[in-house]
């Protein structure tokens, strides 16, 4: 069964065992990453996802794609050239399992970098440190 996945901007059509090379993701060599954002299964349509769906997969390393060199030459008076080089990071992936009606999430990490929109409301709030108790003998 095959599955078409959407991740770091992209869209790959992967099954079991297959390896491939994905945007950078925050995983380590040997984690287990789960996908949940999934377009297609097998001939399920997701309009716009596949609820319950998700593809599993394991990290084999992270590597650099090759070098892209851009040049850029200004011409008749102005007398400048500028070379860069870019290398992008990439993080190589084995498909393990392709599922389409929910998972088992036990030491799986989300493959999605960016956390959900109340855990990013938590992490911005600032501590409050509590103020202390006044006892009735004082007052």
């Amino acid at each position: 069964m095959f599955a078409v996945l959407k991740t770091g901007g992209k869209q790959y059509k992967v099954q079991a065992g297959d390896v491939l090379r994905v945007e950078k993701l925050n995983a380590a060599a040997g984690d287990k990453v789960q996908f949940n954002d999934i377009l297609m299964v097998g001939s399920t349509l997701g309009a716009p996802l596949v609820g319950g769906a998700c593809v599993q997969a394991e990290v084999i390393e992270q590597i650099k794609a090759d070098k892209v060199i851009t040049y850029v030459k200004r011409r008749r008076k102005h007398s400048s050239q500028r070379t860069r080089g870019h290398r992008q990071q990439l993080t190589l992936l084995r498909v393990t399992d392709v599922l389409d009606k929910g998972a088992d999430k036990t030491g799986v990490k989300a493959a999605v970098g960016a956390r959900t929109k109340v855990e990013e409301a938590e992490a911005k709030k600032p501590a409050r440190a509590k103020k202390p108790a006044k006892d009735a003998a004082e007052a």
